[in-house]
């Protein structure tokens, strides 16, 4: 693999081939945004069962240009999500199984000495692909879970003073284990912050259960495969759609008026921070294009309220305490933040 160096200013911008490369793809409309989302989540949904909410938010996040956190017990299917997404949207995809042993370079990559030419070379990480899966991240120790940090939010690495850039798109899944302690190491607030939703998947129901069996046995085999719906540079023109779709100054409000009323709660030491009520905006506006439609609702920013906004919650001792958790938290603003006004949202849908 080839890598050309990034930028290696403060801001932190874009190589020009990334930029390059972004001016041109030709966005896809509404309408085909709407139908290769479908036929993604057809694709998924024909080895991942009973997980329709989340694997729609979790497109909706990518589409949006986001990270996705999976935080749920072991066994649900978390691993096949990221991995069956990934393969559907004709993305390379890598996974890293976290442990406390590794080290940053494992994962962003090292130079390594070559005796042939006697320079250093830079040899890439699992980082540099498409869609870059850290399993189980609250096992590696902190410093490693920083290494994630720059990629994440600046679609770049830095090593030995050198930044580079990485391909686009470039999307991080981490799967973490909530019922564990020992030997975990909680990811710190800033690293929360970088993933746009965290998804819990829940157990399914007993038809869905008796479904995974049976779909494992129909295959013989137990490694679970789904077929590319499209190529990367469909995802990239996806995205580019996704944001040509204009927002009502209304839903713009009504995401600050959400974020800023976790910070008032009582029960809430450190509310979302102004990367939250963007969250919101970008993933109900994501998931407006995946439904068909051209404009944002309250429902969606509704819908991806708890996804968006509750690991972004510092409780109080006292909340935290008495049992209170961040999704009521956010449940409980959701119900108590009045939507804004949908005559102007009504007259959009009836226009021809």
């Amino acid at each position: 693999m080839t890598l050309e160096p990034a930028p290696s200013s403060s801001g932190g911008g874009a190589s020009p081939a990334a930029t390059s490369a972004a001016e041109d793809v030709v966005p896809l409309s509404v309408e085909e945004v709407a139908s290769f989302g479908a036929d993604v989540l057809a694709r998924v949904e024909s080895v991942v069962v009973g997980m329709r909410e989340p694997l729609e938010i979790a497109l909706a996040t990518v589409l949006a240009g986001g990270h996705v956190l999976f935080e749920d017990v072991p066994g649900l299917g978390k691993t096949l999500a990221a991995r069956s997404i990934a393969s559907a949207v004709g993305l390379d995809f890598r996974r890293l199984q976290c442990t406390p042993d590794l080290l940053p370079s494992d994962i962003t990559g090292s130079f390594v000495y070559v005796p042939s030419t006697a320079e250093f070379e830079f040899r890439p990480g699992p980082v540099f692909t498409g869609l870059f899966l850290a399993d189980e991240i609250n096992r590696t120790s902190p410093k490693t879970q920083s290494a994630l940090l720059e990629a994440m939010a600046e679609g770049q690495v830095s090593v030995e003073g050198r930044s580079f850039a990485l391909p686009r798109p470039f999307h991080v899944v981490a799967t973490a284990n909530p019922i564990e302690s020992e030997g975990t190491y909680a990811l710190p607030e800033a690293q929360l912050d970088r993933f746009m939703v965290r998804l819990g998947v829940g157990y399914p129901d007993a038809s869905g259960e008796t479904q995974v069996l049976l779909a494992r046995i129909a295959r013989r085999h137990e490694v679970a495969t789904v077929e590319p719906v499209m190529q990367a540079r469909t995802l990239l023109a996806m995205q580019a759609g996704v944001e040509r779709v204009d927002v009502d100054p209304d839903i713009a409000a009504y995401c600050v008026a959400l974020a800023s009323a976790t910070r008032r709660h009582r029960s809430v030491e450190v509310g979302a921070s102004p990367r939250g009520s963007q969250g919101l905006l970008l993933v109900a506006r994501a998931l407006a294009v995946l439904a068909g439609r051209d404009f944002v609702i309250p429902d969606d920013v509704k819908r991806v309220a708890v996804p968006v906004l509750a690991h972004r919650l510092t409780l109080t001792v006292q909340a935290w305490t008495s049992g209170v958790s961040a999704s009521q938290v956010v449940l409980e603003v959701v119900s108590g933040v009045p939507g804004p006004p949908a005559i102007g949202m009504r007259e959009r849908e009836s226009a021809p």
